[in-house]
């Protein structure tokens, strides 16, 4: 969907140039209908399966980070994924920290692997296509009109001594846990006749104004603070930073993170072409930042996510074959 086409409907809330320039989308991606949430998850540890040529019955652990909305209420995913690629000698699980899912995951199966010895391989792997729930005629959802679909994968394994995850960070603040969600379908808000027609399409921001003003306040130092004790936790500081694994934001934002890193537009990936996949973005960017070769042996990465509830996250990744 391009950016003309988002403004289109915006139903005139929003010009394809402010689209552009301001929320810093050129375009997003719409799943399918075959494209469910466990289906793409699946379909990207099926690739990375192939492209690694790995032998799925030597994965232990699945842990799925693909969202709630999905083929089946109430169904694991972890476990569909499992199914499907044909790792029967794994366990899954399904973990939720909205868009801060992929980095919660990478260091929960860090500690995974070092403090369980029957852990030797951890995949992460999920869908998302929560933009399916938007509204663009609601005003106050702009935030979320960058919400895009996708699947990503990444592998974990003890003693590989390459790529190595080092520290991590995160933070969350329960006074916004309901400042954003879906409004319809719950226990608090369940179907009705009267609203069954229009429930999809309900992911919004509840309380907007708390929402703001809290981000407004704490939403830039706690990133910050998130990266300086994963940096600190890796025995690094900021100026060791090579790349900024980022998820897609308003440009403004972008530019704001990167000037406070002391970091050039060079050092990260702005993912105008591709919109906001969750959870996802960090695989994204770390994928497009090896093949435009802004990662190299050596790099330092930084990763970084937030999800609404809210919740920070920043992890620290050391590229290349380890020393010694």
């Amino acid at each position: 969907m391009s950016a003309e086409e988002i403004a289109l409907k915006t139903k005139g809330n929003w010009t394809k140039e402010a689209v552009k320039e301001k929320l810093g989308i050129n375009k997003i991606y719409v799943a399918n209908e075959k494209e469910g949430t466990q289906e793409m998850g699946a379909l990207a540890a099926l690739n990375l399966i192939e492209e690694y040529n790995l032998d799925p019955m030597d994965i232990d652990v699945i842990l799925c980070f693909g969202e709630e909305w999905k083929e089946y209420p109430l169904t694991t995913s972890a476990i569909y994924i499992q199914d499907r690629i044909g790792a029967d000698n794994a366990w899954g699980i399904d973990v939720q920290n909205r868009c801060c899912t992929t980095v919660t995951a990478m260091k929960m199966a860090k500690d995974m692997l070092i403090a369980d010895e029957d852990i030797d391989t951890v995949l992460i792997a999920g869908g998302y296509r929560n933009g399916d729930l938007i509204d663009y005629s609601d005003p106050l959802s702009s935030m979320m009109y960058n919400l895009s679909a996708g699947g990503g994968a990444l592998l974990l394994k003890k003693n590989h001594n390459e790529n190595l995850l080092l520290g991590s960070h995160i933070i969350s603040d329960g006074s916004l846990a309901r400042t954003a969600g879906v409004k319809v379908g719950g226990i608090e808000n369940p179907y009705t006749t009267e609203n069954v027609e229009t429930s999809q399409r309900t992911l919004t921001l509840l309380e907007p104004v708390k929402m703001k003003e809290r981000l407004n306040e704490v939403s830039m130092n706690n990133w910050m603070t998130c990266i300086d004790r994963a940096l600190e936790k890796s025995s690094l500081k900021r100026e060791d930073i090579d790349y900024l694994d980022v998820l897609h934001m308003k440009r403004s934002g972008h530019k704001a993170m990167l000037n406070n890193l002391n970091l050039d537009q060079e050092q990260s990936v702005y993912l105008e072409d591709y919109g906001h996949l969750g959870q996802i973005d960090q695989i994204l960017s770390l994928k497009i930042g090896l093949d435009e070769g802004k990662i190299s042996e050596g790099s330092t990465i930084c990763s970084i996510a937030a999800g609404i509830g809210y919740v920070w996250a920043a992890d620290i990744i050391k590229w290349g074959k380890a020393d010694g």
